[in-house]
């Protein structure tokens, strides 16, 4: 199966254009190599994508025939990533939802219903 339609249907990239845009981009690596989006998947390749500020590493246990529920993905690919880099991404994601901060740009839908209830709206 090809790399950017094997990243489409195991749910890595949202839709098929989206996954031969990664690829040219140099964010799609097959067996640690960077990868065309016309490459070979086959069973017991390990296909690491770039999820910002890491590379996530998925080993390739099945081929699908065509897109698969986000239920069966963990028979199809089994996630390798070290656990380090799973901390790093997760305090990535802490920092920049620290950014925004109250009264900046439009408000929340908690904020919103905050303030019909202080006006008695």
């Amino acid at each position: 199966m090809r790399l950017d339609k094997f990243l489409w249907c195991v749910r890595l990239c949202k839709t098929r254009s989206t996954a031969v845009e990664e690829c040219k981009r140099g964010h799609v690596r097959l067996n640690g190599l960077v990868a065309k989006a016309s490459a070979e998947v086959q069973v017991g390749h390990d296909v690491s994508i770039r999820q910002a500020p890491i590379w996530r590493v998925f080993g390739v246990k099945a081929i699908p025939a065509s897109r698969v529920g986000a239920k069966l993905v963990p028979e199809l690919i089994m996630d390798r990533t070290p656990w380090e880099d799973l901390e790093k991404q997760e305090m990535a994601h802490k920092v920049q939802a620290d950014g925004r901060s109250h009264g900046a740009g439009r408000p929340t839908k908690r904020e919103r219903r905050d303030l019909e209830r202080f006006q008695g709206e």
